[in-house]
């Protein structure tokens, strides 16, 4: 009688491609992780910039800048509910007061915090981590 040819994987086959699996999934994560990073820092950079502008109006109208504790309600703006989880937003008064001035900083947390906080003040002026420049 012929014998039967068993069909299948075999358990080294198997173990093969789940190795090959682990290793492409350890270099791929990281990748990942810092593209998400990168994305939300874009996201907060451009809210920042919204703000910026919307200050900008508010010292034309009010002849001065939002800088209380609820100067984002007071621009009626609001952080998008996504990158709320990553930075929280603060407007302070600069360093002078004569001319009027402000400062919009992002102070990253959870996992954006590795990244660095984000500032940029009324003369335009940026930074990401002390660094000069986004």
């Amino acid at each position: 009688m012929p014998m039967k040819r068993a069909r299948g994987f075999t358990l080294i086959e198997i173990m093969v491609v789940v190795a090959i699996v682990g290793i492409l999934a350890a270099i791929a994560w990281p990748s990942y992780q810092n593209q998400l990073r990168k994305g939300r820092r874009a996201e907060a950079q451009s809210f920042m910039m919204e703000l910026s502008n919307k200050e900008q109006q508010y010292l034309l109208d009010a002849r001065q800048y939002a800088v209380d504790p609820g100067a984002i309600a007071t621009l009626n703006s609001g952080a998008p509910a996504d990158l709320a989880q990553f930075y929280t937003f603060t407007v302070t008064q600069g360093a002078t007061a004569v001319p009027p001035t402000y400062i919009i900083t992002a102070t990253a947390i959870n996992q954006q915090a590795a990244d660095g906080n984000l500032t940029i003040d009324s003369t335009g002026q940026k930074t990401r981590a002390g660094n000069p420049g986004w």
